[in-house]
Parts: C-alpha cells; structure tokens; sequence
C-alpha cells in the first residue's frame, strides 16, 4: 500500500491532466481512481469532496506555474528583462502540445460561480501573479500603475493563445509590454 503523500500526489497529478485535457465538470472521479490507480475510498479520505481535490490541483498548477516563471526570470540580466520574461515564459508554455489555456481561467469558467472555495483558489493565484507583478515593476523603477497593465497582458495572452491555437499571442503581448515599460520610464531617471 502506497503512504498517503505518495496517493495524494498521484490523485492531485492524475486530476490535474483529467481536469486540464478534458474540462473539470466533464470527469468523474472513477476516471480519476482509474488514472490514479488509487481507489475511490481511498481518494474520498485524502479528499472530502471534489471540489477539495480541484482546490488541491489548483495549488500544485500554482507551484508549477510559480517555478516556470522563477526559472525564466533567473536567466534574465535587468530589472527589465525580467519584467519582459514573464511573456517568454508564456510562449514557451504556449507552444507545448497539450496547451489548453489557463487553468485557472477554465476552471473558474466551470465553477467559479457554484463554488466559492475554487473561486478563491483561483483568485488567490491571480492575486499573488498580479504581485510578483507588482515587484517586478518596482524593481525596474516604474510606476505602480504599470503592473496591472502588465498582469492584463499576460492574462489576455493566454486566453488569446488559447482560442486561437497559436502562441504568437506571447509575442504580441511582450512588444505592447515593452512600449508599456517604455512610456512608464519616461522621464524617470
């Protein structure tokens, strides 16, 4: 018998490739006990419900999208470049195969009005993006004011690369980034 972090890890992952591939609504949690190879009582005392176990692959997409960024931001030489990374990050994601869009866009546009626990997991991820964000602007000397236009892009970009099956979103959003960046520092010095 597998210990209960290694059970909870390959339901949580299990999940998340279900819930991603093929809608939230759209899986039960026979396919995930399937994909799993965990069973459904032992699944149900890991998780009361699931919506508790959405909530769950919604934090470890959060961690996953959280190291995605830091590893491409750690290649970056500026404060700028930095900023700018977040959208290499996203056309680097943009041109994986299994790319759906956001998770966390798809997963509230099931749930987000019937369940107020995924409505806060997935605000709470767009909150703490919105505030790394927030520091990244900081760091380069802009106005605060530009964040949440940055935050906009990247979020726009994804929903765009998303319904148009085609990363050049990522581009596009980085070069409006860059004017952004670039109108923000004038006259800053």
């Amino acid at each position: 018998m597998i210990d209960e972090t290694t059970a909870r890890d390959a339901v949580v992952r299990a999940a998340d490739e279900l819930f991603y591939t093929r809608g939230v609504q759209a899986v039960g949690m026979d396919a995930v006990r399937t994909a799993a190879g965990v069973s459904l009582k032992r699944i149900y005392s890991l998780f009361a419900s699931k919506d508790e176990l959405i909530v769950a692959v919604l934090h470890h997409r959060t961690t996953i999208w959280d190291a995605g960024l830091a590893t491409t931001s750690e290649r970056a030489t500026s404060a700028r470049e930095r900023i700018l990374a977040i959208f290499d990050f996203l056309d680097a994601w943009f041109r994986e195969p299994d790319f759906r869009g956001c998770a966390f866009i798809n997963t509230h546009g099931e749930l987000g009005a019937t369940s107020s626990a995924v409505a806060d997991a997935v605000r709470e991820q767009k909150r703490t993006f919105q505030e790394y964000v927030a520091r990244l602007v900081a760091d380069v000397g802009a106005p605060a004011a530009l964040a949440p236009q940055l935050a906009i892009l990247a979020e726009g970009a994804q929903t765009t690369a998303a319904i148009a099956g085609t990363p050049e979103a990522a581009h596009q959003a980085r070069a409006a980034a860059e004017t952004l960046i670039d109108v923000a520092m004038t006259g800053r010095g």
